[in-house]
């Protein structure tokens, strides 16, 4: 058996989790900073890495204690090195390579696009690759196909602005506050998804995605409308966002002769989206992988399982590896 500690702060979320063997979570700790955002609307840079640095050690602490572990019986610990916010990504790998020298335990980097792919496999430990994942968050909007472990290609990716990154935008636009995925979410199960005829953005156009013609049509619909029911115009929105990312995720699917699709990303813990995958699926005769809802966010779970894969694969990263704020996955 081995065991990995990850860590996790590429945004605002600090994180830390204790996985064996890829596959079985043993704790899974993470400490939101959303109330310390809410106010500006939005992740401010700076107040989120100030946060890692207060809570790091505390999430830590708790995540071995959780697991009834400690650091000696862990066999090595990982960190999302890239994409993420530069400041946010240098706290939790600096506390990672610390522990790992500290311990004498190997170093791993874990690319955060990489970790969302291995969420499903903690959900489904049986799970296999070749699959078909929609990487759904605020910053990324992504199809890749898992061809085997470590060997990845993405198929489709947003031109413009991401599926998440729209949903908060709309969100301020109506006043919902922040974060406003969520917020849309519970919104639109009190209103009308048809109210609405919200243009499809790019749905018979190739592979990618483009959110923000959809954004800017619900600015445009409620000036023009100022008396629209505001969870009518929110579930149209939201109808209109999952109808581009599902179609696409099982046409794709479909195309390449992928038997399984996933799905990943804060994005991921979306009601309608999750289960607009899995009807689709079934009646495609497609297998569908929806984690639950903690796997769905930033976490550090999902972390530690890629770093057991990468690991295996390519052994440890040297302690001299710095951040990339732009890593990309492929």
């Amino acid at each position: 058996m081995t065991r990995v500690l990850g860590i996790e702060t590429s945004c605002d979320e600090t994180a830390a989790a204790v996985v064996d063997d890829g596959r079985v979570t043993r704790s899974s700790v993470v400490a939101s900073q959303a109330d310390l955002h809410a106010r500006y609307g939005g992740v401010v840079p700076e107040i989120a890495s100030r946060a890692h640095v207060e809570l790091i050690d505390d999430v830590v602490e708790q995540a071995l204690v959780e697991a009834g572990t400690d650091l000696r019986s862990v066999d090595a610990v990982a960190a999302v090195h890239g994409p993420g916010l530069a400041g946010a990504l240098i706290v939790g790998v600096s506390a990672a390579k610390a522990l790992a020298l500290a311990t004498d335990r190997p170093y791993v980097a874990v690319n955060h696009h990489e970790a969302h792919l291995y969420a499903a496999l903690l959900e489904d430990p049986a799970l296999e690759p070749p699959l078909l994942t929609l990487v759904v968050s605020g910053g990324h909007t992504l199809l890749v196909a898992m061809h085997d472990h470590g060997r990845f290609s993405v198929v489709g990716r947003t031109v413009d602005d991401a599926a998440g990154e729209a949903f908060d935008k709309v969100a301020r636009f109506l006043g919902l506050g922040y974060p406003g995925g969520p917020a849309i979410d519970r919104l639109a199960a009190r209103g009308d998804p048809e109210a609405v005829p919200f243009t499809r953005p790019m749905l018979d156009d190739g592979d990618d995605f483009s959110f923000s013609g959809l954004k800017t049509a619900v600015v445009r619909h409620v000036r023009a409308n100022p008396d629209a029911d505001v969870a009518d115009v929110a579930a149209s929105f939201q109808a209109a966002v999952v109808d581009v990312l599902v179609t696409k995720l099982v046409r794709v699917a479909e195309r390449e002769g992928f038997g399984t699709v996933v799905i990943g990303g804060g994005v991921a813990a979306n009601s309608a989206l999750r289960a607009r995958v899995l009807d689709e699926a079934a009646r495609r005769g497609l297998r569908a992988v929806v984690p639950a809802l903690g796997l769905c966010t930033d976490n550090a779970a999902m972390v530690a399982a890629a770093a057991w894969w990468r690991l295996r694969r390519d052994g440890p990263t040297p302690l001299d590896a710095g951040v990339d704020p732009s890593l990309p996955l492929a």
